[in-house]
């Protein structure tokens, strides 16, 4: 079958698959899940291509990369369980990170944290960094895995199922994918101001709960 026109970013990564093929696959997604900038669903998209055009198994990449993707998470979720905290108190104050901004990422994750996990992966920056910002927060790993899991599945399913079918039209479909990306991050990102301004709202009114019955009993 004759090879679909690939835009830049598929294009780019074309030779690297034509020569080692799966391997390239689990190791692209594992780095761009553990916290290493590295082309992990532009190679999967591009894996799924091939699949679509009789070059590699679909199965074979559906599974090599839904384990990579697991896998990587899960280690950067020991990187900021073991690390995570250690830097924080060291360099957080460089960063802005102060020690109460940090106890409102744990209560945030706390809450939300399931949310977080199952979604990141659809939103470049956090795909990399969920994990390591799950164990740094301390979320429990019992918690974590289950959504660790469930991100990977959807996120490996859409995307390959993506690339499967939309073959030779794969350069303005993709295209069109990273467009609505984009407002996904958008709206994840006015949904986290959202929940960050009602956590500041109610630590007001309890703040001013408090000094009112203080008041009331002096």
């Amino acid at each position: 079958m004759s090879e679909p026109a690939l835009p830049g970013p598929l294009a780019g990564l074309a030779p690297l698959l034509d020569q080692y093929g799966y391997p390239a696959v689990a190791l692209f997604v594992l780095l761009d899940n553990c916290g290493i900038p590295a082309p992990g669903q532009t190679i999967l998209v591009l894996a799924a291509v091939y699949a679509g055009t009789g070059h590699l198994s679909f199965a074979g990449v559906v599974a090599i990369a839904f384990g990579a993707a697991v896998l990587g998470n899960s280690l950067g979720y020991l990187i900021g369980s073991t690390g995570g905290r250690a830097f924080v108190h060291r360099w957080g104050r460089y960063v802005l990170l102060t020690p109460a901004r940090m106890r409102r990422a744990d209560e945030f994750f706390a809450r939300h944290g399931g949310k977080v996990v199952t979604v990141a992966r659809f939103v470049d920056g956090l795909r990399q960094t969920n994990g390591i910002i799950a164990g740094t927060t301390e979320m429990p790993w019992r918690r974590f895995q289950p959504f660790n899991v469930l991100g990977a599945a959807l996120w490996v399913g859409v995307w390959s199922t993506f690339g499967y079918l939309a073959g030779a039209n794969v350069g303005a479909v993709y295209r069109t994918a990273i467009r609505y990306q984009l407002w996904l991050l958008i709206a994840l990102g006015v949904l986290c101001a959202a929940l960050a301004v009602r956590q500041l709202l109610r630590h007001r009114r309890r703040r001013h709960e408090h000094a009112d019955r203080a008041g009331d009993g002096s």
